[in-house]
C-alpha cells in the first residue's frame, strides 16, 4: 500500500537528519540540512499537486548530495588530523633513534668481561643472530622475486613442483628458485618441524607448571592458609623489662658504592623495634670509590652517637663480591653470642615491626632455618619497564614463592629480607663465592640438609626496582647465568643427598631444569628464531595457538597478582618475549661456564624512598629529641615540599643482538604477508617493533 500524500511531501520536506561526530570536542554537528529549507516550504505550499512533489524530490537530491559533501569533508579533516598525529609520533620516533645512533655507544662499549673470555667467545652469540639476518634478508628477496614472476607456491603444491623452464638469466633464477624449494622440503623443513615440534611440547610442560602454581595460589587464598607463629615473641611488658624472652638478632647491610641509597637503609635498620641490647647492626661496605666509605662511616658514627648498636666494616681484598663480604662478616668472634642473622640489601628499607613478625616463627620450631619476606617497590609506576618489572616479580613472591614454601617447606632465598637461623647457615657450609647467586646457593644447600623454610606473603619489604634497561639486563644477566652455574655444581650432591625422591625430582626438574634453563631456552628458539624460520619454510608449520592463544593466556595468569597492571598485558607479552634473547644468552654463558657468566655488576639505584615511611621516622625521632641523618626530616614532617633530588644519568645505549633480532623478526612478517598468514604477520610485526625499542633503548629511564 502507497503511503499518504501528505506524509510523503512532509518526509521530502524534513529530509533525513544526519548526525557527525569528530574527534576535537569542540566541533559537533547534530543536524545537516539545506540552507534553503525555508523557500522550498514557501513554494512547495503554493504549486500544484505535481510540482510540490517534483520540488520535494529535487530538494531531497539537493540535501543529500550537500549531506554527503560535508561528510566527506570532515572524514578528511578526522584522517587528516590521524595522519598528523601520526606524522608528529613517527617525527619524535625519528629524532630519539637519531640521537641514539649519532651517540655511537653499544652495549659492548661499557660490558665488563673476564680477562679469560676470547673476543670470538664474546661476539659468537651476535654473529649466529646476524648469520639467520643476513640469510632472511637474501630468502626475502628472492621469494619477492618468485612471487612477482608467479612462482610462489603453497607447501602443500612444493612437493609436486615444475617451474616453466627458460634460457638466459630467466632460466637461471627459475631453477636457483626450484632447487631452493626442492633443499627446503627435503633437508630444512624436517628438522625445523622437529625442532618446533620440541619447543611446542616444552611450551606446554612449562604452560601446565604455570597453570598449577596459579590454581595453588587460588588454594591457598580461598582456605586462608597463611604460617601462624607457634607463640607470640616480643610484648612490650617483655621490652620495658629488657627483652629477656628477645633472641639476639644480628643485622647484616652489604653494601657497595651505593652512594645513592645508604643513608634511608641505615636509618630504617637502626629503627626496628626490637630491643637495643639484642640487636647488632653490621654496615658491610665494599665500596672502592673513598668518597662514598667516608660517607657511609660518618653515617654509622652519627647512629652509634644516638645510641644504636651498630659497627662499620670494610674490606681491602674484596674477593666473592658479596657472599664474600657476608663470609667474612660471619667469621666475627661475637658471631657466637646471635641465632638469626637478618640481611637487607643497601636499597631494602623495613618497617619498624619487621623483626616482631618474622622472629617469632622460628620460637618452638627447630626444624625452621629460614623466614623470608616478599618485596615492595616504592618506584613501580615510574615508567614502562619499572611496571613490567612489577609484573613478573608479584607472581614470582605471591605465586611462585607463596606456593612452594606452602606445599614444599622450599624456594630459593632472595638474598634480602629474610632471616636465617645462623645455626643452618653454619650446617649447610656458609657462604661460597662459586656462583652469583649465592642467596640460591645457600638455599639449596640447606634444603638438602633438612632444613625447612617460610615465605610471609603479608610482611613487606620496601625497595626499588631498576629504571634503565642497561640495569635491569645486567641484573637479569647475573640471575639467569648464576642458576645454570650452581646447577652445574649442586648436581652431583643433589643426587648424592639422603632427601626424599620426590623433593630431589622437584629440584632437578622443576626448580633448575624447567624454571630456569627450559624457560628461557622455548622462549628464545620458538618465538626468536623457529617462528621467522617457519616465514620463509611453509613446510614447516607452526599453529596459530602456540603463537597467540596460549602465551596471552599465560600472560593473563602472570598478571593476575598485579591486577592493576591489566592494561599492560600486550607491552608485558611482547617484552618477555624481547628479554628471552638475554635470558638465553645468560643460561648459555652459565651452563658452559664462559667468561660472562662470572660478571657481577651492581644494580645501579636512584635513591627513591618512601615518604611515608620518611614521615614516620621523622615524627617518630622529632619525638625523642634525637638528630638522625636522613635528608630534610623536620621539613617532611611538617609537609613542606622537598626538590627532587638531581640523578646523574647515563648515556642510553644501542643494543646490537636486540636490534638484529628486530629486523630479522620484520624481515620474517614482511615475507608472512606473501603467504597471507594472518596472525603470524601481526605478532612478528609488534614483536619486531618491540625488539627494536628496546635495541635503541627506547624503554625505560630517558636521557634528553
Amino acid at each position: 500500500m502507497a503511503p499518504p500524500i501528505g506524509w510523503w511531501n512532509e518526509e521530502a520536506h524534513r529530509g533525513t537528519p544526519v548526525v557527525v561526530k569528530m574527534q576535537n570536542p569542540n566541533w559537533s554537528i547534530a543536524e545537516i540540512s539545506s540552507p534553503d529549507d525555508d523557500d522550498e516550504c514557501a513554494v512547495v505550499a503554493g504549486e500544484e499537486f505535481a510540482a510540490a512533489g517534483r520540488g520535494a524530490r529535487k530538494g531531497a537530491r539537493e540535501r543529500n548530495a550537500k549531506q554527503i559533501t560535508w561528510v566527506l569533508l570532515l572524514k578528511a579533516h578526522r584522517a587528516a588530523g590521524c595522519l598528523t598525529s601520526l606524522a608528529s609520533a613517527a617525527v619524535r620516533v625519528t629524532s630519539a633513534v637519531r640521537r641514539r645512533v649519532a651517540s655511537g655507544r653499544t652495549d659492548s662499549d661499557a660490558a665488563v668481561f673476564s680477562p679469560e673470555e676470547s673476543p670470538l667467545q664474546r661476539s659468537r652469540f651476535y654473529s649466529c643472530i646476524k648469520a639467520f639476518l643476513c640469510l632472511s634478508v637474501v630468502l626475502l628477496g628472492l621469494e619477492v622475486a618468485a612471487y612477482l614472476k608467479g612462482w610462489h607456491l603453497g607447501a602443500a603444491e612444493t612437493k609436486h613442483l615444475l617451474l616453466p623452464s627458460s634460457l638466459g638469466v630467466r632460466g637461471l633464477l627459475e631453477s636457483l628458485y626450484g632447487g631452493w624449494v626442492r633443499f627446503r622440503v627435503e633437508y630444512i623443513a624436517p628438522p625445523l618441524q622437529f625442532l618446533a615440534d620440541a619447543c611446542v611440547i616444552l611450551f606446554l610442560i612449562q604452560s601446565a607448571d604455570r597453570l598449577i602454581l596459579c590454581l595453588g595460589c587460588f588454594w591457598i587464598r580461598f582456605k586462608g592458609i597463611k604460617p601462624i607463629p607457634k607463640s607470640a615473641t616480643g610484648t612490650s611488658k617483655d621490652l620495658e623489662s629488657g627483652g629477656e624472652d628477645y633472641p639476639m638478632v644480628l643485622v647484616q647491610i652489604p653494601m657497595c658504592n651505593e652512594k645513592e641509597v645508604y643513608q634511608q637503609s641505615i636509618a630504617a635498620v637502626c629503627n626496628l623495634d626490637w630491643p637495643k641490647s639484642n640487636i647488632l647492626i653490621q654496615v658491610l661496605d665494599d665500596s672502592d670509590d673513598p668518597t662514598t666509605q667516608a660517607l657511609i662511616k660518618e653515617e654509622v658514627e652519627k647512629w652509634q652517637q644516638n645510641g644504636a648498636r651498630i659497627v662499620y666494616r670494610h674490606r681491602v681484598v674484596r674477593d666473592g663480591y658479596k657472599a664474600g663480604n657476608l663470609k667474612s662478616a660471619m667469621n666475627c668472634s661475637y658471631v657466637k653470642d646471635y641465632e638469626f642473622v637478618t640481611i637487607f640489601d643497601a636499597d631494602f628499607n623495613p618497617l619498624p615491626d619487621f623483626l616482631k613478625r618474622t622472629v617469632p616463627h622460628f620460637k618452638d620450631n627447630e626444624e625452621l632455618g629460614l623466614v623470608q619476606a616478599r618485596w615492595s617497590f616504592v618506584n613501580k609506576d615510574e615508567n614502562l619497564l619499572t611496571r613490567l618489572q612489577n609484573i613478573n616479580l608479584c607472581f614470582h613472591f605471591e605465586v611462585e614463592q607463596q606456593v612452594n614454601g606452602a606445599f614444599i617447606n622450599f624456594f630459593g632465598f632472595n638474598g634480602t629480607a629474610g632471616v636465617w637461623r645462623i645455626k643452618a647457615l653454619e650446617d649447610a657450609g656458609g657462604w661460597l663465592e662459586r656462583t652469583t647467586v649465592e642467596d640460591m646457593d645457600i638455599a639449596v644447600r640447606a634444603h638438602l640438609k633438612g632444613w625447612k623454610f617460610i615465605f610471609l606473603n603479608d610482611v613487606e619489604c620496601q625497595c626499588e626496582l631498576p629504571e634503565s634497561y642497561e640495569a635491569y639486563r645486567k641484573q637479569q644477566h647475573r640471575w639467569h647465568s648464576g642458576p645454570m652455574q650452581l646447577f652445574r655444581l649442586s648436581l652431583p650432591d643433589i643426587l648424592r643427598s639422603k632427601i626424599g625422591f620426590w623433593k630431589k625430582s622437584n629440584l632437578i626438574f622443576l626448580f633448575f631444569l624447567l624454571r630456569k634453563l627450559i624457560l628461557p631456552f622455548y622462549s628464545f628458539t620458538l618465538f626468536c628464531i623457529v617462528l621467522p624460520l617457519t616465514m620463509f619454510v611453509p613446510e614447516a608449520e607452526l599453529p596459530a595457538w602456540v603463537v597467540c592463544y596460549i602465551p596471552a593466556t599465560m600472560s593473563l595468569l602472570n598478571i593476575l597478582p598485579a591486577a592493576r597492571s591489566f592494561p599492560f598485558i600486550v607491552p608485558y607479552l611482547l617484552f618477555e618475549n624481547t628479554m628471552s634473547v638475554t635470558k638465553f644468552n645468560a643460561m648459555i654463558s652459565g651452563l658452559f661456564q664462559l667468561g660472562s657468566a662470572y660478571e657481577w655488576v651492581v644494580t645501579k639505584k636512584s635513591g627513591r624512598s618512601s615518604e611515608g615511611d620518611l614521615i614516620s621516622l621523622a615524627k617518630k625521632e622529632l619525638k625523642q629529641q634525637r638528630h638522625v641523618s636522613l635528608p630534610n626530616l623536620e621539613a617532611i614532617a611538617n609537609g613542606k615540599p622537598q626538590p627532587e633530588r638531581e640523578m646523574k644519568r647515563k648515556h642510553n645505549r644501542i643494543y646490537r643482538k636486540e636490534l638484529a633480532l628486530a629486523f630479522l623478526l620484520l624481515t620474517a612478517s614482511a615475507r608472512s604477508l606473501l603467504s597471507a598468514q594472518g596472525i603470524h604477520f601481526y605478532f612478528l610485526l609488534f614483536q619486531g617493533i618491540s625488539f627494536l625499542l628496546v635495541g635503541l633503548d627506547l624503554i625505560g629511564e630517558q636521557v634528553d
